[in-house]
């Protein structure tokens, strides 16, 4: 039986919005500090634009976003964007 693989299990938040895409655009936040944590985080948190605590960027939904924002989902907070 294969092990399911748990970084930490503790780390993130207990549960995470669904993964539902939307037509437009989605506002990311970040709402922690990118220090202390893994250099590929690090790396996710400056390909969204995030440059420093409370930074806020308005990004075009899709599934590479979706992809980016699940790795760092215990940083940033997400909130989708009224035209």
């Amino acid at each position: 039986m294969p092990r399911t693989f748990v970084w930490h299990p503790g780390r993130g938040p207990k549960k995470t919005a669904p993964n539902t895409l939307t037509s437009g655009k989605v506002q990311v936040k970040q709402v922690r500090s990118g220090s202390g944590q893994p250099k590929v985080m690090r790396l996710t948190l400056e390909a969204l634009g995030l440059r420093h605590h409370q930074d806020v960027v308005v990004h075009q939904d899709s599934p590479s976003l979706r992809g980016q924002i699940k790795r760092v989902r215990h940083l940033v907070e997400v909130t989708p964007v009224q035209e």
